[in-house]
Parts: structure tokens; C-alpha cells; sequence
């Protein structure tokens, strides 16, 4: 049995024959190839670094050593413990924009504080550049483990954790250095790789197909003219979370096709429709530029899609068919701007993903935990749902809790407990996602977490 990325690589590799190949890898090379002449102390042209003054911690009565600068044209903190246990984490961070400012950033949700207690030391890249640019993670990431190898000790274990387009870099870290790092965090993580941006071109062109308003690619006047248009059609207008269901059929057949596409029926998914409704048509327009964050449909397809529920319109047979314009970057195993990741880690992975987030959808989870079931490394995934809708929504007390049972894992070798997030009668239950929510968070009302009922 192929893996869904398997059976879609082949697939799109025989369609692709009838394309025009780019066979250049998108994307400016990375920086460790970028500027042999120089020492890597600057930011590469046309970038700036910002890096204040991190104060350092208490810990047990001593205060921490803080290392800031530039290293490889990437902005690094490095922080220190008095009382070091000899363990490193490495902190990914999440996307950017294309702004040109880099910064480096601190470990968030209290992790910083609680590494520190612990005796771990952190550091943390700003990478060469911004963009949706995973190899710039990987290889900014990895190049400052060994700084720090170089220039502290060499650490008898190396950890990776961070967030969003972090979790990318981590899961596609984890397999171009098998071996090199001894465990992994990764939350609200891109961990289906290019499945995302076939998420957020599904959303666009169902969305005009119930509307009757073709649109895709999307002109320059897409949110001003055909997406009100859209939303007026689909009674969107006036959905509002919380709120009362505006929606009429073909409203309620996108949001269901959403709900199915982005992790299926599951708690909170009918309300987190309401959060993010707007956003993801946003998310398909483009600023002029090449990368793919600023261009998703060129990684992005939806030839092979079967969209459910086919009623009242046959989506299936009416739906706008979208090669990927890039073929090239989307069947490369190459480390390229937005590589795969095929779900072969060779160490403790522990995942957390909020249900109702549809930027970086529950499905990406999914996908992760697919693939690592086919190629035998199941055992070595443990994946975690949280209750809330926005993205990234964790309390401390989630992702400290998931820290110390990754590093107990990691020490000890005893696999934590997660959730059958592959088991759709499982992921549909009233409770899924209780066990490991901050009932507190829940109790004080804070964010979204309201939109799902209590545990």
C-alpha cells in the first residue's frame, strides 16, 4: 500500500508530462552556498538583523548566560543555565512574511522559563531570510547547533521544537539529519507539507464553484469584487463566530467540504468555519511575488480530489481542475523552499494542534501520522489535540506539559499518551481533544476556547 504523498507524486509525475518543467529549484540558494567571500557576520543583501538585548533569567538563584549575534547571516540567541544538564534545544520559529527585518525569538508559551528551571539551554535562529523558506530553517537551524558545539559544548543530546512553519523545519530536520537530533516539538506544525497549500486553493475554488463565480487564478480585484460576491451567494456575509448560521445550502456544503478537507467532523469545527472564513480567502491572492507564501498555487493542486459532500452542487464534476505550476519543487526529495517530508523520524516525535485551526489545518497531523504508519515509525509519533480554533492557541500549561513528557520520552524511552487523531469516529467524539486541553483555559474563557463546550 503507497502513502497518499506517494500515490499523488506518481500520479501528478505522469499528468506533468504534458507540462512545461521548470527545472530550476524555486528559490534563491541557501545561504551556507550564498556568500563564500564572506564570514557570514551580516545579513545577506537587502536584509537587516534585529536582535535587542535578551536579559537574561534567575534560575535557582544564578543568572543565566545569554549569547546574541550573527552567525551565517542569521540573527542567534543562545542561552545558558548556570547549572546546565548538558541538553540543548533548538527554538524554530514560525513564519514571517516578507518583511526583510530578521529577528531572532525567544522559546514562547513560558517554555523559555521552563527550560531553563530544568537545566536545558535553548538557542534560536532568525534564519538567512524570511519567506515560507523551510531550507533556510533547516540548514540556518542546524548550522547553529553546531555553533553552539563550537562555542559552548557540545551537547549530549540536541531537542527541536517550534511552532507553525517551525514545525516544517522540524519535521523535514528530523530527515536530513537522521540522527542529530534526539527528539522533537513540533505545534500547529506544517507537518503535510504541501497538502497545505492544496487546502487553501480547495477553499477558493469550491467556494467559486458554489457561487457561480470563476476567479482562480485570482485577479488582482479578488477580494474587492468576487469575494463579496461569493460570500453574498453563499449567505458568508454576515457569519460571525458565535453568532447565529447565516449560511444557506451552498454555504453550509462549503463549510461541510471545509470540515472535511481541513481534519473531518470533529468538535468546535462548525465554529471555527465562522473564525476563519474570511481569512482563507485572503490567503489566496499574491502580492506580486515568486515565493511560494506569496504565490500558493504554484505548489498547489487539486487534480486527484474527491470533495465531500458532493450536494446540492457535484463539485466533483464542476469544480475548477488546478495543476501545480511548479511540478519540479512539489515531487523533489530534495531540500528545496518548501520541501516534503515523507514521515520517516528516527526519534521521539510529540506533536500539539489546535481542532479548530484553519490556517495550518488539524489535517496536517493526519497526514504526518499516515505517513509515518506506512513507513513502520508509528511508534515514535505521539499527537496531541488541544480545544481552541486560532492558530497556535496553547496555554502554557498545554505546551509545558508536552515538553516534559517529550524529554521523559526522550530520557527514558516510555512512549507518553495522544490522541487516534486517524480514527474519524475518535476525532468526531463530543470529548476528543479533552484530555489534553487546559480545562483552566477553558474556565477562564480565554481566546477561542468558548466556542467549544466544556469537558
Amino acid at each position: 500500500m503507497l502513502t497518499s504523498t506517494t500515490r499523488l507524486v506518481r500520479r501528478l509525475l505522469a499528468v506533468g508530462a504534458a507540462l512545461t518543467l521548470t527545472v530550476g529549484l524555486a528559490g534563491a540558494a541557501p545561504a551556507a552556498a550564498a556568500d563564500r567571500d564572506d564570514d557570514g557576520s551580516g545579513p545577506l543583501p537587502g536584509y537587516t538583523i534585529s536582535n535587542p538585548p535578551l536579559a537574561p533569567l534567575v534560575v535557582d538563584g544564578a543568572a543565566t548566560t545569554v549569547r546574541q549575534g550573527v552567525h551565517e547571516h542569521a540573527g542567534f540567541i543562545i542561552e545558558t543555565p548556570a547549572r546546565w544538564n548538558g541538553d540543548l534545544v533548538m527554538w524554530a520559529h514560525g513564519y514571517r512574511g516578507q518583511g526583510t527585518v530578521l529577528s531572532p525569538e525567544a522559546p514562547g508559551y513560558d517554555l523559555r522559563q521552563r527550560m531553563l528551571a530544568q537545566g536545558y539551554a535553548w538557542a534560536a535562529s532568525s534564519y538567512d531570510r524570511n519567506g515560507y523558506d523551510i531550507r533556510s530553517g533547516v540548514l540556518g537551524t542546524r548550522t547553529l547547533a553546531d555553533f553552539f558545539a563550537d562555542t559552548v559544548r557540545k551537547p549530549k543530546r540536541v531537542l527541536i521544537a517550534g511552532v507553525s512553519m517551525g514545525g516544517h523545519v522540524i519535521g523535514r530536520s528530523l530527515e536530513q539529519y537522521p540522527g542529530y537530533y534526539d527528539g522533537a516539538l513540533p505545534m500547529c506544525g506544517v507537518l503535510g507539507d504541501h497538502e497545505l497549500f492544496d487546502f487553501f486553493l480547495d477553499y477558493n475554488v469550491v467556494a467559486q464553484a458554489l457561487a457561480g463565480v470563476r476567479a482562480y487564478p485570482t485577479p488582482d480585484d479578488y477580494l474587492t469584487n468576487a469575494v463579496p460576491r461569493i460570500q453574498v451567494a453563499l449567505g458568508l456575509a454576515g457569519l460571525k463566530p458565535g453568532g447565529p448560521d447565516t449560511t444557506n445550502d451552498l454555504g453550509k456544503q462549503l463549510r461541510a467540504v471545509t470540515i472535511e478537507r481541513s481534519g473531518g467532523p470533529r468538535p468546535g469545527a462548525e465554529a471555527a468555519f465562522s473564525v476563519w472564513k474570511d481569512f482563507l480567502f485572503g490567503i489566496a491572492t499574491t502580492d506580486g511575488g515568486d515565493s511560494p507564501a506569496q504565490r500558493p498555487g504554484q505548489l498547489a493542486t487539486n487534480v486527484l480530489t474527491h470533495y465531500s459532500p458532493n450536494s446540492p452542487v457535484n463539485l466533483n464534476a464542476t469544480v475548477q481542475r488546478v495543476l501545480p505550476e511548479n511540478l519540479w519543487q512539489r515531487v523533489s526529495p530534495t531540500l528545496t523552499e518548501v520541501p516534503r517530508i515523507s514521515g520517516r523520524p528516527t526519534v521521539p516525535v510529540l506533536t500539539l494542534h489546535d481542532l479548530g485551526d484553519l490556517f495550518v489545518p488539524f489535517s496536517m497531523e493526519q497526514a504526518y501520522a499516515r505517513d509515518a504508519a506506512w513507513h513502520g515509525r508509528s511508534r515514535l509519533v505521539v499527537q496531541r489535540a488541544v480545544r481552541a480554533a486560532q492558530h497556535c492557541e496553547f496555554s502554557p500549561a498545554e505546551a509545558g506539559a508536552a515538553f516534559d513528557d517529550l524529554v521523559s520520552w526522550v530520557r527514558t524511552g516510555q512512549r507518553p499518551a495522544g490522541d487516534a487523531v486517524t480514527d474519524p469516529r475518535a476525532v468526531a467524539a463530543p470529548d476528543f481533544g479533552c484530555r489534553f486541553s487546559d480545562r483552566a483555559a477553558w474556565t477562564a474563557g480565554s481566546g477561542t476556547r468558548r466556542l467549544f463546550a466544556a469537558c
